[in-house]
C-alpha cells in the first residue's frame, strides 16, 4: 500500500488508548464524591466526638466496604494486595496468615478455587466514632447459614483511614 493510498483510509472508530493493568484491579475505599448508596445496615452507637454528618455517612461507608473485603480475603475469595493502602504491617501479616491457612485446609491456592457456596457477607456494621481520628466497628458477618462477628479499630495514619485492629469471633 503507497502512502497516497493510506490517506485515503477513514477511519471507523477513534483510536482508543491502551491501559496498562498489573495483577489485580485494586479495591477502591478512597471517599467518594457522590454520598454512599447504603448497602448494609449500619448502625452508630454511642459517638464522643461530634462530626459532620457527609464526613460520618463517608466513615460509615469505608468501615463497611473494607469489612466485606477482609471477610472475602480471610475466605479466599479476594486477593490481599487490595487492602494494602488501608492496613498497617501487623494487620496485614495476620490477614495474609489467615488467607493461607484457609487455602492450606482447601488444599488449593487462596485466589481461583471458584466460586464459594458460602460466599462471606456484611450483613449489618456498628461504628463508634471515639476520637475524630478513630473509630471501633463491629460487625455481623454471615457464612451461608452460620454467623460470625468481627471487631475492628481504623485510625488515621499518614492522612487516611487505616484498620489498625482486627478481631475475629
Amino acid at each position: 500500500m503507497s502512502s497516497h493510498e493510506q490517506a485515503r483510509v477513514i477511519p471507523l472508530r477513534a483510536p482508543t488508548p491502551l491501559a496498562s493493568v498489573q495483577g489485580s484491579l485494586a479495591l477502591d475505599l478512597t471517599p467518594r464524591t457522590a454520598p454512599p448508596r447504603p448497602r448494609l445496615r449500619s448502625t452508630r452507637t454511642f459517638d464522643l466526638v461530634a462530626v459532620e454528618a457527609a464526613e460520618r455517612r463517608h466513615v460509615d461507608a469505608f468501615v463497611g466496604r473494607y469489612l466485606q473485603a477482609v471477610v472475602e480475603i480471610s475466605a479466599g475469595d479476594r486477593p490481599l494486595a487490595q487492602v494494602l493502602r488501608h492496613t498497617v504491617p501487623e494487620v496485614y501479616d495476620d490477614l495474609a496468615g489467615r488467607a493461607h491457612a484457609v487455602a492450606a485446609v482447601a488444599g488449593e491456592p487462596p485466589i481461583g478455587r471458584g466460586p464459594n457456596p458460602a460466599r462471606p457477607v456484611v450483613i449489618g456494621v456498628r461504628t463508634a466514632l471515639i476520637r475524630s481520628d478513630a473509630v471501633e466497628a463491629s460487625a455481623h458477618v454471615r457464612y451461608g447459614r452460620r454467623s460470625r462477628a468481627v471487631a475492628a479499630r481504623f485510625e488515621v495514619v499518614r492522612d487516611r483511614w487505616q484498620c489498625v485492629a482486627i478481631n475475629w469471633d
